[in-house]
């Protein structure tokens, strides 16, 4: 097969039109805003409204909100099929009308009902779910190289800054009690009906790459050198529940510290990930999307290190010793985030990259689900069990991608040709 030479994109130097352009145009970007909007002004309170709203206990809230997302990671291979197919911006907008019907679920819940809110909570689990690798799809059939990862990025910077608009706008509706909580989510389904209809007007499909088997008679499998990097992933993702409940966690029951400690926590990390995400993965796209994978691994248990010695008895400055190590950590987020996916679209073959983003996003699910549980089971057993065990699994996980060679011949350039059309 003869290849094509393709030369470096100058990434360091696009402008904010060519990155729209990349990210899949600019109704796209609207819909990724208002979806973003929509999801902040509901998702972390969605137990609240179960609560307080529907008068349901709390760990029957808790359960029902469980059981969505789990029903969301069992649709992820349906999903990765459709999306090798060749459906791009269809998927997209599903993955957001699926949750307006959720949140219609969600209205005509009465209060005491378990049951209905489950079902809303599944619809909208199986939308947040999907979104993700569908999104991913779509913007590496509109961009390649670094010009998408950039793209991945500026995604989600965008869709950081509008769950954080989002969520302080939910908390200022808080003192309006039920009625108001009822009047959010209301405004949350507009807002993702709003974003499926701009997501879809895109109108972006892609031409199904030919299987290996179709074109050299060879038995089609999954894609080469990924396994380890799911299995590592599954660790990695802990750190996005770092600053949501292990920090929180340990700064209000272990520092006893102000529970403000934990919100300016929460704030700079969304801020810190909104204002770098682009930058940071700009600058490391000299490097091979490998090794700053593990390098952000590196990072990461550097951090809870970082953590382990601010935590330790006798330290009577640990709150704002944590808050510094947050920083770190954040960093380390923001560089797992900006080369985790893009490694993923750079290493699948063409014809199965649907079903590679699926898999990786089984792994990111997987992790968000368990991570809870095993930062609130470690956390009673002292800072060295929390943060020595996140410390050594992350390690771990950065030298087995570290260990991995790719088959991309060059890491800074995306292989894969286009296969579809352009977004409108």
């Amino acid at each position: 097969m003869p290849t094509t030479q393709i030369s470096r994109p100058t990434t360091r130097k696009l402008q904010p039109r060519a990155l729209v352009r990349a990210s899949g145009g600019p109704r796209y970007a609207v819909a990724l805003a208002v979806d973003a909007l929509g999801t902040g002004l509901l998702r972390p309170f969605l137990l609240l409204y179960g609560v307080t709203v529907l008068k349901l206990s709390a760990p029957a809230t808790g359960i029902a909100m469980t059981v969505g997302i789990v029903a969301g990671l069992v649709c992820m291979p349906a999903l990765g099929r459709w999306l090798d197919r060749g459906a791009r911006s269809t998927v997209v907008a599903a993955s957001m009308l699926v949750r307006v019907l959720g949140v219609a679920v969600l209205l005509a819940t009465p209060a005491g009902n378990v049951w209905l809110f489950g079902t809303a909570t599944l619809f909208l689990g199986i939308g947040n779910q999907a979104w993700p690798a569908a999104h991913a799809a779509l913007v590496a059939t509109v961009s390649h190289g670094r010009e998408r990862d950039a793209a991945l990025a500026a995604g989600r910077a965008l869709r950081n800054a509008g769950l954080g608009v989002g969520a302080l706008v939910a908390t200022a509706c808080l003192a309006g009690g039920a009625g108001a909580l009822r009047a959010l989510a209301a405004v949350t389904g507009a807002a993702y009906l709003a974003a499926a209809v701009l997501a879809w007007s895109v109108h972006l499909h892609a031409r199904p790459a030919a299987a290996p088997a179709e074109r050299e008679g060879e038995p089609e499998g999954p894609a080469p050198r990924m396994r380890a990097l799911l299995a590592a992933n599954v660790i990695y993702v802990f750190c996005l529940n770092v600053p949501e409940i292990a920090l929180p966690l340990i700064l209000v029951t272990q520092l006893d510290a102000s529970p403000v400690w934990s919100a300016a926590v929460f704030v700079a990390n969304t801020v810190l990930v909104v204002a770098l995400q682009v930058p940071v993965t700009v600058a490391l796209s000299r490097y091979s999307r490998r090794a700053v994978l593990a390098l952000g691994g590196v990072l990461l248990a550097a951090s809870y290190v970082g953590f382990l010695a601010a935590t330790g008895p006798g330290h009577g400055w640990g709150a704002p010793a944590v808050a510094a190590v947050s920083v770190l950590c954040t960093i380390g987020e923001i560089v797992y985030a900006g080369s985790a996916t893009a490694l993923v679209t750079a290493l699948a073959p063409a014809h199965a990259l649907g079903r590679a983003l699926a898999r990786f996003e089984l792994s990111t699910g997987f992790g968000l689900a368990v991570s809870p549980a095993v930062i609130t089971a470690l956390a009673p057993h002292g800072p060295a069990a929390l943060w020595g065990s996140l410390a050594g699994a992350t390690l771990l996980s950065a030298g087995a991608v570290a260990a991995e060679k790719d088959h991309v011949v060059d890491p800074g350039i995306g292989t894969r040709a286009a296969t579809a059309g352009t977004a409108r």
